[in-house]
C-alpha cells in the first residue's frame, strides 16, 4: 500500500547513489548478496537478543542495498537471473526475522509461526499471480520497472519493514503486531485472490473459461 509512496520519496535518493556505484564497477548482484547478507545478520542480532541499535542498522543496510541492486541493474545490465535472486532473497530475509523473534523467545512461536504462515500464504498469491499475468503478456508499471508483474497490496515491502522496526524497538510488543500484520497479510492475499479469480476467469489461450491448473 506504501511502496508506491516511499518509491517517490526513496528513488531520489537512491539513483545517485546507484550512478556513482555503477560507475565504479559495483554489480547489482553484489548488492543482492550485500542486501541478503545485512538482512540474514539482522536476524541473528534479534536471535541472539542483541541491542536493538544493531539489528535496526543491519536492517536499514540490508534494505537500502536492496533498493540499490534494481537501481544499478538499469543502468548496467538488467537481468532474468538478477531479478529472480532478488525476489529469492527478500522472501528469505522475510521468513528470516519472524523465526529469529521464535528463537529468541520460544514463547512467542506460535505468533511468529502465524506470520510465517501469512507470509507463505501472500507470497503464493503474490508469485501465482506473476506467473500468470507473465503467460498472458501482462505488463504493470506501478512499483517501477520490476523483473515480474507486481500487484499492490494493504501489506507490501515498506509496511513489512515498518513492522519489523517497531518488533526490534519493541520485543514485548511482538504478539500482538505478529498477529496484526498476519491478518493483514491475509487480507492482502485475498484480496489479490478475489482479483485473480475475476481477472484469469476466461482463458485467453482458447477462449473459454479456464479448467484450473491442469489446463493446457
Amino acid at each position: 500500500m506504501l511502496d508506491g509512496w516511499a518509491r517517490r520519496l526513496v528513488d531520489p535518493v537512491l539513483e545517485p547513489v546507484a550512478g556513482s556505484l555503477a560507475a565504479r564497477g559495483v554489480s547489482a548482484d553484489a548488492l543482492t548478496a550485500f542486501g541478503l547478507a545485512a538482512g540474514l545478520a539482522c536476524a541473528l542480532a534479534v536471535a541472539l537478543d542483541a541491542p536493538a541499535s544493531i539489528a535496526l542498522i543491519l536492517l536499514a543496510a540490508g534494505r537500502i542495498a536492496d533498493g540499490l541492486d534494481g537501481a544499478v541493474a538499469r543502468r548496467t545490465l538488467a537481468t532474468d537471473r538478477g531479478g529472480f535472486i532478488d525476489i529469492v532473497c527478500d522472501f528469505a530475509f522475510y521468513g528470516a526475522v519472524p523465526l529469529a523473534f521464535g528463537v529468541r523467545d520460544p514463547e512467542a512461536a506460535v505468533a511468529a509461526c502465524a506470520l510465517l504462515f501469512a507470509f507463505y500464504v501472500n507470497g503464493a498469491t503474490f508469485l501465482a499471480y506473476a506467473a500468470v499475468a507473465a503467460r498472458r503478456g501482462l505488463e504493470s508499471k506501478a512499483r517501477g520497472p520490476k523483473s515480474i508483474h507486481f500487484t499492490a497490496g494493504l501489506a507490501e515491502g515498506t509496511e513489512t519493514i515498518a513492522v519489523f522496526a517497531a518488533m526490534i524497538l519493541r520485543p514485548d510488543w511482538f504478539d500482538p503486531l505478529a498477529y496484526g500484520f498476519a491478518a493483514l497479510c491475509l487480507v492482502t492475499a485475498a484480496s489479490r485472490g478475489w482479483l485473480a479469480w475475476q481477472a484469469f476467469a476466461v482463458d485467453k489461450r482458447a477462449g473459454r473459461l479456464g479448467d484450473g491448473p491442469g489446463t493446457s
